[in-house]
């Protein structure tokens, strides 16, 4: 089961197209700023089965694209894995906002490292105050990296990701 603090269907802010956001419920990171406290406390939320989130994504025909949003995805990687997999197999394109850096998840769980592996985009890195800005696409804070996991798993390191449709030239 995944604790989840919301759904987003039609979603053009978290990433190119129209998107599905999946906000979990819970973060250890407590950013000052942060745009969605109400998801810090681990105990709030809902519970909800992968194939019931699943099969609400699946209502959008239009929905190509899936963001991990929260709270803090890679707090519950184990629980996100099944319908990480599932979104995988019907071709969506899986983004994840995450307040860890890259490196972090590299050198984390073993489920933080499995569901790196099946994420496409990660836009990583805590949300910075001191470094907002409203002129950035997909992201709060300078600091934070639009990262292609791929790329970046093969490398070794963070890789930016280059995707005309991530970079605002549609």
């Amino acid at each position: 089961m995944i604790r989840v603090a919301g759904i987003a269907r039609d979603s053009i802010v978290d990433g190119p197209g129209i998107r599905t956001t999946v906000f979990v419920q819970g973060c250890p990171h407590h950013c000052p700023g942060c745009q969605n406290p109400e998801t810090w406390p681990f105990d709030g939320g809902t519970e909800m089965s992968p194939e019931a989130i699943f099969e609400s994504i699946r209502q959008n025909p239009l929905c190509r694209g899936v963001t991990f949003s929260g709270g803090e995805p890679f707090a519950q990687a184990e629980a996100l894995l099944p319908l990480a997999d599932l979104l995988k197999a019907a071709g969506y394109e899986l983004a994840s906002y995450t307040g860890y850096t890259f490196e972090r998840l590299l050198g984390g769980t073993p489920g933080q490292r499995q569901l790196l592996q099946r994420v496409d985009v990660l836009i990583d890195g805590p949300f910075l105050l001191s470094e907002r800005s409203l002129d950035l696409n997909f992201r709060g804070s300078r600091n934070q990296r639009v990262l292609s996991v791929p790329l970046s798993l093969a490398e070794g390191r963070a890789i930016p990701e280059t995707s005309p449709r991530w970079l605002g030239e549609y």
